[in-house]
């Protein structure tokens, strides 16, 4: 290596990232193709040494390299070269850029992870380990410290510096009859322990100790002294990991306590059937109802047994509720109503009577005050952490009061609510829909419970792009409202507030103006014109009046919007921001872009105060700042104004993200105005095929960056190139309007 940090001619190390039994890791440039690499050297042996010992160390480095090149998965660590150079030998990987499980641990403090997250990682390491299994290498050393999740999520395995070839046992013998220790105590299998033959299984045991660690924060055998872990493993059943964390769903834990069985025959058979019990789990009810002996039940309406939740219930409490939601579009739907079941009509089927005992007075109580958290959490727009407290309580509310019991489906609703704010509107569609159908049959159809599940079923359904769908729900939920509370009721008005929204989306604007107007009327009249909800629906107006072409007036209504928020909620409140961004907008639709560009630095100053450089509602100001300097013919400015907002956006959303995008195409129109049209092709065509990969060859938004590629074309005088792709827009979009999308 000598002295310049140089290994074989081309890989510069850097910077010593990790330190290990069996060397030394470095962050390094690759100086031939320009990239960063990590460089893993075998630590060098002093002359003490027993050269038996260095001999097999040396040996086992290059099996690592040779197994590891040989694997190509997207959960393994890329290995591109290996070799030796000055008596140094060295492997040359990706260079990985995320956290290891022990490190995420740590980040913790301690805790376990996420539940979502457990399982996620579960489910990607299950990936890995199949495709490495079938090609017959076991990896020996699973430990969290060799699992590292990226910052876009995914996960990958590293260091198979112990694997092994299934077939080669020769090797294998000459290895272990060193006395070197194969694999970490915390982390080893039963069967290494002993020194038998250790296949695939092996793998699998290890792997459900880092399960059971992220899970409950703690390894399953958490002793000091490393004989005593060993015995452990050995010879001592592991503590069920939901004796640490209750809230664990009961098929993780199966699986968990299935893959540290002492016998490798009693664990899963391989990977691919722990990856179809994960996949089960995720989908399967988290527990099954109970069967218990028969007790009488209660009777209601008309003599009808009744589930024995409703034995001692009078009149009802109020089912737990989620209070009211004035995020725009949808401010939610709160929780109200009784708790006894409604009679029923027509062929409504009759609920099947829940025969299990009382619950304890105490659980319960303890379920609603973390029910409430979880509501608590949401409120602070925390809702992963939200939506793991609700799953779990969900599953214990069925376990112990029934599935159909008004406390189960209000956590199973709540489940929905943070499935549709954490991105996932199609999951969220599913919950709505079985809390839906549960409620019209124990409550009714127009109880008021059941109608916030079906209008938050409709809001989804828009989230989805299925706005007709969303508008024959919204319309019948309407009828529900009006009939039973009345026309000014809020919850009515809330539904035909999300009514206009969809109507808009439908391209009925002018029904969508008139029905928004009279909204905020309505809300003005009976919540106040400084109610969130009526400043809610004002803002939605405004809108409206924007997609009608009516700016001036548009930009008048955001005006006051913005000043009515600022009075009422603060002016660094998330919703006064985001009215004056709108002004922002209706400046620039005016022409008005040197007052646009004076607001919108203001703004970009105060969300970084208030919520930070790059959080995405900063990044959208700073993208309307661009779009408005290159309006006022600033295209220098405006090009690295949204060069740095795409990177950024890159960096925080991913660069398939619809905002990575916009952004991007803002750089190739200021390439285009500053006549560097062939930088500005090859951006058009980066945002034609990831909108292509995204959303289809024929979505609306895919055409019109196919348009974008073929006005460029024409520009650098490929004029057949580009006939040719106007026409085959042409057909796409021909096609998607006789399809009837």
């Amino acid at each position: 290596m000598g002295d310049s940090g140089l290994i074989h001619g081309r890989y510069r190390l850097l910077d010593l990232i990790g330190r290990g039994g069996m060397g030394e890791v470095w962050r390094a440039r690759d100086e031939s193709l320009g990239r960063h690499v990590a460089v893993k050297c075998l630590k060098p042996l002093g002359a003490h040494h027993d050269q038996s010992f260095s001999s097999v160390l040396r040996e086992r480095f290059r099996r690592e390299a040779r197994v590891a090149a040989a694997l190509q998965h997207r959960g393994v660590t890329v290995v591109h070269d290996f070799g030796e150079s000055e008596g140094i030998l060295y492997l040359v990987m990706e260079l990985l850029e995320g956290r290891n499980l022990s490190q995420l641990l740590e980040d913790n403090k301690g805790h376990p992870l996420p539940v979502d997250d457990v399982v996620d990682i579960a489910e990607q390491v299950t990936a890995a380990l199949a495709y490495t299994h079938e090609r017959g290498i076991v990896h020996r050393d699973l430990k969290p410290a060799n699992i590292v999740r990226l910052a876009d999520g995914a996960v990958k395995i590293c260091d198979f510096g112990i694997a092994r070839l299934g077939h080669d046992v020769g090797f294998t013998a000459r290895l272990t009859g060193t006395g070197i220790a194969m694999g970490t105590p915390h982390y080893m299998s039963p069967e290494q322990i002993g020194g038998d033959e250790v296949d695939h299984r092996s793998d699998l045991y290890s792997f459900g100790c880092v399960l059971y660690e992220i899970a409950t924060g703690v390894p399953p055998f958490d002793l000091d002294d490393a004989w005593a872990v060993l015995v452990g493993h050995r010879d001592t059943p592991p503590q069920p990991p939901r004796c640490h964390r209750a809230e664990l769903p009961e098929y993780l834990e199966k699986i968990v306590l299935d893959l540290l069985a002492k016998q490798p025959g009693q664990r899963p058979r391989d990977a691919r059937e722990l990856a179809r019990r994960i996949a089960a789990g995720r989908t399967a009810p988290l527990y099954l109802p109970t069967v218990l002996t028969p007790r009488p039940q209660p009777v209601g309406l008309g003599g009808r047994r009744m589930p024995s939740w409703t034995y001692g219930i009078s009149t009802g409490p109020k089912a737990a509720g989620t209070g009211l939601r004035t995020t725009p579009p949808d401010p939610g739907a709160g929780l109200s109503g009784e708790w006894i079941p409604r009679p029923k009509t027509g062929d409504t089927p009759e609920p099947v009577p829940d025969e299990r005992p009382a619950p304890p007075p105490e659980a319960v109580v303890a379920l609603a005050g973390r029910h409430n958290a979880g509501l608590s959490l949401g409120r602070l727009g925390r809702w992963p952490e939200a939506g793991e407290v609700h799953r779990a309580v969900a599953a214990e509310r069925e376990h112990l009061l029934g599935p159909d019991h008004p406390d189960t489906l209000a956590s199973r609703y709540e489940v929905a609510f943070t499935l549709s704010r954490t991105g996932r509107p199609a999951d969220a569609l599913r919950e709505y829909k079985h809390v839906t159908e549960a409620r019209i049959r124990v409550l009714g159809p127009d109880h008021p419970d059941t109608l916030a599940a079906r209008q938050e079923m409709a809001y989804v359904l828009g989230r989805l792009g299925r706005h007709f769908d969303a508008h024959r729900v919204y319309t019948s939920v309407l009828d529900a409202r009006e009939r039973t509370m009345g026309a000014d009721h809020p919850d009515t008005l809330r539904c035909r507030h999300n009514l206009a929204f969809n109507l808009s989306r439908l391209g009925r604007l002018e029904d969508s103006y008139r029905m928004a107007c009279d909204v905020a009327a309505a809300r003005a009249r009976v919540l106040g014109a400084l109610h969130p909800d009526t400043l809610v629906t004002r803002y939605e107006v405004a809108y409206a009046l924007g997609q009608l072409g009516r700016w001036q007036e548009a930009l008048r209504t955001y005006q006051e919007v913005a000043e009515a928020r600022a009075q009422a909620l603060g002016p660094d409140h998330p919703d006064a921001l985001a009215a004056r961004y709108e002004v922002g907008i209706s400046l620039g639709r005016l022409g008005r872009s040197a007052e646009a560009v004076r607001l919108y630095r203001d703004l970009i100053a105060d969300r970084t105060r208030v919520q930070g450089p790059d959080h995405p509602e900063t990044l959208r100001a700073r993208h309307g700042l661009g779009v408005n300097l290159g309006r006022l013919g600033r295209w220098e400015e405006a090009l690295a104004e949204s060069r740095d907002v795409c990177a950024s956006r890159e960096r925080v959303l991913g660069p398939d993200h619809p905002d990575t995008l916009v952004s991007r195409r803002e750089v190739a129109v200021g390439l285009g105005w500053l006549g560097r049209w062939s930088d500005a092709l090859a951006e058009y065509r980066t945002v034609a095929a990831a909108r292509e990969r995204v959303l289809g060859a024929d979505h609306p938004d895919t055409l019109a960056s196919r348009n974008d590629e073929a006005h460029c074309l024409e520009q650098l005088g490929h004029r057949a190139e580009a006939a040719e792709l106007y026409r085959r827009v042409a057909v796409l979009r021909q096609q998607r309007t006789s399809g009837g999308h």
